[in-house]
């Protein structure tokens, strides 16, 4: 069986699909599945093609071919565009966007005789839906409005090939041959991810530093990426005052990464002993990665897109989203933290007045 999903964005919207594949495959052992993504999030997509999970990602520009769609060079990158995309007959066509765009990609993908292409037939709470999506569908499956958005491209997909979803989402991965051995640096590596689109969901820096020296006091070391000039200044900032009072020729409490590609962060990531963050894509892949993670809100919307909560083996909560307004506190955080992994013998649950 050939299947082709379309989700082309955004970071988060393309971590929340990856349990799909893994679905898929559980249920129709031998099938051969491809993905139209955005180019620049289909790094993300390399370790399912490394374990031959995924065939093949196709990737498109169909936001900046909008903006240029008269010139020649993107004339010529959208022949070549559909040239990929047509070459292989399917027998569903999955479009798990919702989206005018991801409906015309949708459309120009070629079926097998009998094959269908599926879509979502309504809106979900929190979520974009365009109704062309619906119209070149032959299949559109109403879904139910109030669902989190792994769920519904999980749903969808299952109904579309009709099996059951599985109890547990596998995001694919933690088997992937490139990111199955996790080297722990000493001491061991605590990442913020402070960086998002939207200032209403940044988290203020003093809390930052304030939780930095925390975990510093329990020999964690804090790694900073950033995916911006503002984002590089305020990991600058955060690294500057954890290490305000290091011995000269000690290492140092935080270190800011370099600027990565999307699949050397992924691997930095798997790499860390855990991912405190905001709700943005990095924060997904950390729950993709099945790190100690905890996510946070300052909008009461993680039982859309926030990590849903597995206990380990000690009972404790592996991932957890936490949520206030105008933000939660530092000492919020820190107790989320405490419950996602054992505490080391002398932490407290109480952080030590600043």
């Amino acid at each position: 069986m050939k299947i082709l999903l379309v989700k082309l964005s955004s970071l988060g919207d393309v971590v929340h699909t990856l349990p799909v594949v893994q679905d898929i495959l559980a249920a129709r052992p031998g099938a051969q599945i491809d993905w139209v993504v955005e180019t620049s999030f289909a790094p993300l997509l390399s370790p399912l093609l490394a374990s031959g999970n995924l065939q093949r990602a196709i990737p498109c520009e169909i936001r900046r071919w909008r903006k240029s769609f008269w010139t020649a060079a993107t004339r010529v990158e959208w022949r070549a565009f559909k040239k990929q995309l047509q070459a292989v007959h399917y027998d569903a066509v999955i479009d798990l966007q919702g989206l005018t765009k991801s409906a015309v990609v949708a459309r120009l993908a070629r079926l097998a005789p009998g094959g269908k292409r599926y879509a979502l037939a309504n809106q979900t709470e929190g979520s974009g839906y365009e109704a062309p999506t619906r119209w070149v569908a032959d299949v559109a499956i109403a879904m139910e409005p109030h669902i989190h958005a792994m769920q519904r491209g999980r749903e969808l997909c299952a109904r579309a090939l009709g099996y059951s979803v599985p109890s547990v989402p596998d995001f694919g991965l933690k088997e992937a041959p490139a990111l199955m051995e996790r080297a722990q640096a000493a001491p061991e590596t605590i990442a913020f991810v402070h960086g998002t689109s939207r200032t209403d969901k940044q988290w203020p820096m003093e809390n930052w530093i304030m939780l930095g020296r925390q975990l510093n006091t329990q020999g964690y070391r804090i790694a900073l990426p950033h995916g911006s000039t503002d984002e590089l200044a305020t990991s600058q900032a955060i690294a500057a005052a954890l290490n305000d009072d290091v011995p000269a020729g000690a290492a140092p409490r935080a270190v800011v990464w370099p600027r990565l590609s999307l699949d050397a962060l992924t691997q930095h990531l798997a790499e860390s002993t855990g991912v405190i963050g905001v709700d943005s894509g990095l924060s997904h892949i950390a729950v993709a990665l099945d790190l100690p993670h905890v996510q946070i809100y300052n909008f009461d919307t993680a039982w859309r897109t926030g990590p849903l909560q597995r206990l380990t083996d000690a009972n404790l909560a592996r991932q957890l989203s936490i949520f206030a307004q105008p933000t939660p506190s530092v000492q919020a955080v820190w107790d989320a933290w405490l419950n996602c992994q054992p505490a080391p013998p002398s932490t407290s649950g109480m952080l030590p007045s600043q």
